[in-house]
């Protein structure tokens, strides 16, 4: 994929100020990732001060996940008819004070608000940086511009956890649970004076872009009839209208597809989803994110509310699973994806399943005795095997991909590893309050180790799903 082809008649920036925009853009993505992990730790010392109901954990990382893949859809057009880099300041902007507005969060309802805000602004300003960055470097030094990013947000994704529980025990001037927003003000204060300065204002805008309101708003419309009923449907006692809107978002997601086919200016370019490889693809992303990130939270609730351990704690107790994503992700781009090809991902993917196995029985065997010792081996695994799969999968599943398509493509992927991230805490979320209080008493070791086997059994779906995609990244790309 080349600059020119992407923005005709842009001539890429002096290597110096191209860097410079790559670590404007670089600053974005880490602080998007973190902060779609962050709560996730916190989640219980937020319930602890501003009170609500169990649902309130699965809101305050839903909001974020589900608004950013929302809007991510469409933002990518947005830019091509507003301007990458005046949505790409607006977006920080908005995602900076957002941040400000859940540290000062009055209650639960404002900072659920805030987060949907939060993801919003984040959705604009994300795409917007890639868009900057395939323009400002020369088609030689591209792939090199991009080789950090798959590695340090896959990183990024479980350390979130890990921050927030150093920044719950040092309470910062006593901001308590308030610091892991808070910090991101004078980052993204630093992070949109750097963006003003050095963003150009030229990015190969296509001034023919078409956005279509009806598509999007039914995508919008399928989205929230199935997330609002899975988070709040164990709480209400599932009543009739849950099922009735999650069949609501059935058929909204129909329309949508039938919208998309007679659109002359489609959501998502149509001939995606004739390539096998991209199909099956946005199903495996699917299912690792959501296992990843509904196992993610459940973890954290059996830690903090089953053991009473302290948010500190838990996320010291992650660290191994932090070693073992930052060694994978070394081993799976420079060493596993080019000897091994998709049989890595399966690798990647088994080993996770033999971790979460692990972790499976240790829960049973060791109950309300575990310790961090304990858990180490079980995580170790998990992270390692997870590792491998962050970098390499997107290029397996792009690699058919034109130069005209890989931009909706990219965007489509992002979206569906977030909403499926927002999915997995609002299904696995709920089956582990649901199975915790299950005989009116709370039994956080049951609803752990019910959960642990649903990670189980998404993971082997993706892993089955892969021999769809080609053997190799190349022969995809061929």
């Amino acid at each position: 994929m080349s600059a020119s082809g992407d923005a005709p008649g842009i001539a890429p920036l002096p290597p110096r100020r191209a860097w410079l925009v790559l670590a404007v853009v670089f600053i974005a993505d880490v602080m998007d990732v973190i902060d779609s992990t962050i709560a996730n730790l916190a989640g219980p010392s937020i319930r602890a001060d501003l009170g609500g109901s169990e649902t309130t954990l699965q809101w305050v990382l839903t909001a974020y996940t589900a608004a950013f893949a929302i809007g991510l859809i469409t933002s990518g057009r947005l830019g091509d008819l507003l301007g990458r880099r005046r949505l790409f300041l607006l977006g920080m902007a908005g995602f900076t004070l957002a941040s400000l507005a859940c540290g000062l969060a009055p209650g639960v309802g404002f900072l659920i608000t805030a987060r949907l805000v939060q993801g919003l602004c984040g959705s604009v300003m994300i795409p917007q940086g890639f868009a900057m960055v395939k323009v400002v470097f020369p088609p030689q030094d591209l792939r090199k511009a991009l080789i950090p990013f798959g590695p340090v947000m896959g990183l990024a994704t479980v350390a979130g956890p890990i921050l927030a529980g150093w920044l719950l025990h040092l309470d910062l001037f006593g901001s308590q649970w308030r610091s892991i927003f808070l910090i991101n003000v004078p980052a993204g204060v630093l992070a949109w004076a750097l963006a003003r300065r050095f963003l150009p204002h030229r990015t190969g805008e296509d001034p023919d872009a078409r956005l279509d309101l009806g598509g999007v708003g039914l995508l919008t419309l399928a989205s929230a009839l199935l997330i609002i009923p899975l988070v709040q449907g164990r709480e209400l006692g599932w009543p009739l209208w849950t099922y009735v809107s999650m069949a609501g978002s059935v058929v909204a997601l129909a329309l949508f597809a039938g919208s998309e086919r007679r659109s002359s200016h489609p959501v998502i370019t149509p001939s995606l989803f004739r390539k096998r490889s991209f199909v099956a693809g946005l199903a495996i992303v699917g299912a690792f994110f959501a296992s990843l990130s509904g196992f993610q939270l459940a973890f954290n609730l059996l830690l903090q509310l089953g053991l009473h351990w302290t948010p500190l704690h838990t996320s010291l107790t992650l660290i191994p699973w932090a070693l073992g994503s930052a060694l994978a992700v070394g081993l799976s781009g420079a060493v596993l994806t080019q000897r091994l090809g998709r049989a890595g991902l399966q690798l990647g993917l088994g080993i996770a399943v033999v971790g979460l196995l692990a972790l499976w029985v240790t829960i049973v065997h060791w109950g309300d005795r575990l310790t961090s010792a304990t858990l180490a081996p079980s995580l170790l695994l998990i992270g390692f095997g997870t590792g491998l799969v962050f970098v390499p999968i997107f290029d397996f599943v792009l690699g058919g991909a034109t130069t005209e398509e890989v931009g909706t493509g990219s965007g489509m992927l992002n979206a569906v590893q977030q909403f499926s991230g927002a999915i997995g805490v609002a299904a696995l979320g709920t089956v582990f309050f649901a199975r915790a209080n299950h005989g009116g008493t709370a039994n956080f070791d049951h609803a752990g180790e019910l959960v642990t086997g649903l990670a189980v059994v998404l993971y082997l779906i993706a892993f089955a799903l892969v021999w769809l995609l080609p053997k190799h990244a190349q022969q995809a790309a061929g």
